[in-house]
């Protein structure tokens, strides 16, 4: 029989169904079995009619007991499974093996170094920008003007190729900035670039398609790739940039970052852009232009792109992550009408829309101005600690002992070994003494080029010149 029990925290309600649900499955009622009649039932345990009724209703309604007009209510005639659910969690379906899932990860964990998280005194990050009070201060005052202005409608379904407004905006500073001139109809939002380069890949390729990645380069491009079944090949890069002659010849993708070559830093010639150009209107295949940090750029003008040249075979990408904050998650693709009409209906169908309060926010930041002055105050700061890097290099003996490339543009230089040189053991004991460096093995394919990628956004002047020199101190 049920019972109430006083020192019990739950509901009485809660209780009795839990206690009645027990003897159901239990088998203490068994199936077909009439239950006693409410009123009489309230009685007998103490309780008001009207939690008894709640209790029968709840069981009603979970399938535990039937009911009719004559018939009272009795316990449903369903099978009872003797098996423990311990036993039923164990017996459960296995994730299936997913082999080429599981090593990217693990690179894309030793590519950030995820997996060390001892404290350390300086870390070179080649991943984070510099953030400071400031940003914050204006991006919370950016969240509250968008939160205030926002209605209603703002709330439904989206425009899969991203919030208008935040389109526009991106049209401006493409045109003003970096010379694009398009129309929003061929920017496309996304969260990032490996979800930009993930939608390229279901969109523009088919499973084996060959595609051309330099080497050493971005790995979560190739990563994607690899994991959408494409046939990745590596190309490798010199101090000109993408050696455009060991392409693939059945490439259908080129994945490029002529504007500040991921890893080793160095700057595509124009020449070896020309070439590229040349080759991808010949053949017809794509250029995935990664401009990831061109922005950030210490001799002269950021240079033109591959989009503004050859517009019809290239996409060019854009991230705010480095620009502003890797937490934004917003990025663009950039393309010919078709192309990202094609890339659009794949994100309607799989991704649908970005969250609408980040797109409203980063639309007010930058359409109000925070956006250019955080851009100009980061310059300042990222000029500052470049010029104190590359020094303390020279300085300190590192720029004797190793080649120093990548010192034109971006957030991170490269310090680059000969080929037999054992990085990782470097990179083992700069850790143990509190200084964290990101070996150059990560970034490579087939490559067997050694060093180290050095970020300097995160890292204060005088723990520029404190790291570089302790690490001198440990491998020279």
């Amino acid at each position: 029989m049920m019972k109430v029990i006083r020192n019990d925290k739950r509901p009485i309600w809660q209780q009795l169904l839990d206690q009645a649900i027990h003897n159901i499955t239990s088998g203490v009622w068994a199936p077909g079995e009439l239950l006693i009649p409410t009123r009489e039932l309230a009685h007998i345990v103490g309780v008001s009619r009207s939690t008894i009724q709640i209790v029968y209703e709840e069981l009603l309604s979970r399938g535990y007991t039937v009911t009719s007009r004559r018939g009272g209510t009795r316990v449903s005639k369903w099978k009872q499974f003797n098996v423990s659910t311990k036993e039923i969690e164990t017996e459960g379906p296995t994730p299936p093996s997913l082999s080429l899932l599981d090593s990217a990860v693990d690179h894309l964990h030793d590519w950030f170094r995820g997996k060390e998280q001892l404290d350390v005194d300086i870390d070179f990050s080649p991943h984070e920008p510099y953030l400071d009070e400031q940003f914050q201060k204006n991006w919370r005052q950016s969240l509250l003007h968008a939160s205030a202005e926002m209605d209603l409608s703002s709330w439904a379904y989206g425009n899969c190729y991203g919030y208008t407004p935040l389109r526009e905006q991106i049209q401006r500073y493409l045109s003003l900035e970096r010379g694009i001139h398009i129309q929003t109809n061929q920017i496309l939002l996304t969260s990032g670039a490996q979800h930009s380069i993930d939608l390229i890949a279901q969109s523009l390729l088919s499973d084996g398609d060959t595609v051309s990645v330099e080497d050493p380069g971005f790995p979560a491009a190739w990563m994607a790739m690899k994991y959408r079944r494409m046939n990745v090949v590596p190309v490798p890069v010199d101090e000109y940039g993408l050696v455009v002659e060991h392409i693939h010849p059945q490439s259908k993708l080129v994945f490029a970052t002529p504007s500040h070559q991921c890893a080793v830093g160095v700057v595509m010639s124009e020449p070896r852009r020309q070439q590229l150009l040349h080759k991808a209107v010949q053949e017809r295949f794509w250029i995935i232009e990664d401009d990831y940090d061109s922005e950030f750029r210490y001799r002269g003008e950021p240079l033109p792109t591959l989009f503004s040249q050859a517009s019809n075979n290239t996409l060019y990408l854009m991230s705010f992550s480095k620009m502003i904050a890797p937490g934004i998650r917003i990025s663009a693709i950039v393309g010919s009408v078709e192309a990202i009409a094609q890339l659009a209906k794949v994100q309607e169908l799989t991704y649908r829309h970005l969250p609408i309060m980040d797109q409203l926010t980063l639309t007010h930041f930058i359409k109000n101005g925070h956006f250019m002055r955080h851009m100009r105050r980061v310059r300042n700061v990222y000029r500052r600690r470049h010029e104190v890097m590359t020094k303390a290099i020279m300085t300190s003996g590192l720029g004797e002992r190793f080649t120093l490339s990548g010192v034109e543009t971006g957030l991170h230089i490269l310090l680059e070994a000969e080929e037999t040189y054992d990085e990782e053991t470097v990179t083992k004991l700069a850790l143990q003494h509190g200084i964290r460096v990101y070996p150059l093995g990560p970034y490579c394919l087939d490559s067997k080029r050694k060093g180290w990628v050095l970020g300097f956004a995160k890292v204060d002047e005088a723990s520029i010149e404190q790291g570089i020199h302790r690490l001198a101190e440990l491998i020279l």
